[in-house]
């Protein structure tokens, strides 16, 4: 069989709230014929569907699976990470928890059977949809053997389960969550906290998050901030003319994470599970439509707006990108480094000329690869041409090198051909107008040669 999941269009401006349902399917690769399909949005009478009141389940589209799904062979079945419903930033259509949005569902590869499914976000307001593939890891929990699988999401938390039952791995706890003052919007009154592994990125914004440099900057990003709601994580989008005077709410992490689908690899001979994030704000600002617009309440404003303005310098702390390694068989962080260089518009600040900046990372969505023996990092989407292979134990840099330009929300990748293993990254950047390319590098093995970019192998 192959298994489909629709990707649709972003939905944080949807025209209807009456969108397309994205159901998974499953087609027979002989015949051509369906074999079976697996409602993300419960129909009437279906398990879920009161998760969804005043029968918004009728008429609420999108919660589709865009990202790629991960099958187990042994246990035949298929790991559904399932996104958000209609629409991303304001859910007043759709009150309730909304199953199957937002959710991890394991399903039985040869009838689409529901085995098992955890909800990650109810309610699903900030477009935290699940962006990663479920990771399997065959790890030694209190020493005894556990087939898990591993969610990582945009909010900087990672979910460990039971692969087979669905049970987490350490508890996962409901906490209050902050409620909405949108006209019309439901808001969950709890949202599901693993109490272990540790988050791997910052969640929500304080004063004490912001930059503190100089006493000047500190005190114009606070001046910046005062037109914006703040708060913990899933504090929820507010109008963009509220009625206190503010223009929206900052959230943190943002609408591409945290961690976003090219953010994680495991080593299945360690247990160690890494993990690449960026500190990445967004606005989320909602405005009534006019009848052209949308038949729905409320859309959001824009994604990205201009963020408040330091001088043009970040108003939160560094880093700005991180790559965290966790021993997944305690549940723990092994190191967490700064990604990245510091950029140039920090670094050659005139603010900032005579002081010590350590190096911040950048917000860049780094692609990275683990090996047998290493870690490979692609600057990534926004970043700077750089590839690097980095201690997997560690953290420690072992070689860099630049490229043509930055690597591409592509992984790198590895294969082995005639003795020789070879290394290969996409690269190319649409904004400097730079074609893309693969480039690809041979670690020293029998023969010789030159790498596709005509340098010598190393």
């Amino acid at each position: 069989m192959v298994i489909v999941g629709p990707a649709q269009a972003e939905m944080s401006r949807p025209k209807t709230k009456t969108m397309t349902k994205a159901d998974i399917m499953a087609f027979d690769v002989r015949t051509g014929k369906k074999r079976w399909v697996f409602h993300t949005i419960p129909r009437p009478g279906e398990f879920g569907a009161d998760t969804w009141l005043h029968g918004s389940n009728e008429y609420t589209g999108n919660a589709g699976a865009w990202t790629t799904f991960t099958a187990d062979n042994d246990l035949g079945y298929v790991y559904l990470p399932v996104e958000a419903a209609t629409g991303d930033y304001y859910g007043g259509h759709r009150p309730g928890a909304n199953l199957f949005s937002s959710t991890l569902v394991a399903v039985e590869a040869s009838t689409g059977k529901r085995i098992w499914h955890y909800q990650l976000v109810h309610h699903d307001i900030w477009d935290y949809d699940i962006v990663s593939s479920p990771v399997l890891l065959d790890l030694q929990i209190e020493g005894k053997p556990v087939k898990a699988v591993i969610q990582a999401t945009k909010q900087a938390l990672l979910y460990v389960f039971d692969r087979v039952t669905g049970k987490p791995i350490w508890p996962i706890e409901e906490k209050p969550a902050p409620t909405s003052d949108a006209p019309g919007e439901w808001t969950s009154p709890t949202q599901p906290f693993p109490t272990r592994p540790p988050a791997f990125d910052r969640q929500g914004i304080t004063t004490n998050d912001l930059i503190d440099w100089t006493p000047e900057l500190r005190q114009k990003a606070i001046d910046a901030l005062k037109p914006y709601r703040i708060g913990p994580l899933y504090q929820p989008g507010s109008l963009a003319n509220a009625p206190d005077g503010t223009k929206g709410t900052l959230v943190l992490p943002g609408n591409l994470g945290g961690s976003n689908w090219e953010s994680t690899a495991a080593d299945p001979e360690s247990g160690f599970y890494y993990v690449s994030s960026i500190t990445r704000p967004t606005r989320f600002a909602l405005v009534k439509p006019t009848p052209a617009e949308s038949d729905m309440d409320l859309i959001g404003l824009a994604l990205n707006p201009p963020q408040p303005d330091v001088e043009g310098l970040p108003y939160l702390k560094p880093p700005y990108g991180r790559i965290t390694a966790y021993d997944m068989n305690k549940g723990a962080i092994v190191w967490q480094k700064a990604n990245g260089e510091t950029p140039p518009a920090i670094k050659n600040h005139p603010r900032l000329k005579d002081l010590n900046i350590p190096k911040t990372g950048g917000a860049w969505r780094s692609s990275i690869l683990v090996t047998k023996t290493m870690l490979l990092v692609g600057e990534g989407w926004g970043g700077p041409p750089m590839f690097r292979a980095m201690d997997k134990a560690t953290g420690e840099i072992l070689w860099e090198t630049q490229i043509p330009a930055g690597s591409t929300s592509g992984l790198p990748m590895t294969y082995l051909h005639k003795g020789k293993q070879y290394i290969v990254v996409a690269a190319g950047s649409q904004d400097a107008r730079i074609p893309a390319q693969l480039v690809a590098w041979a670690l020293p093995g029998p023969g010789a040669g030159t790498a596709s970019d005509g340098r010598s192998e190393r």
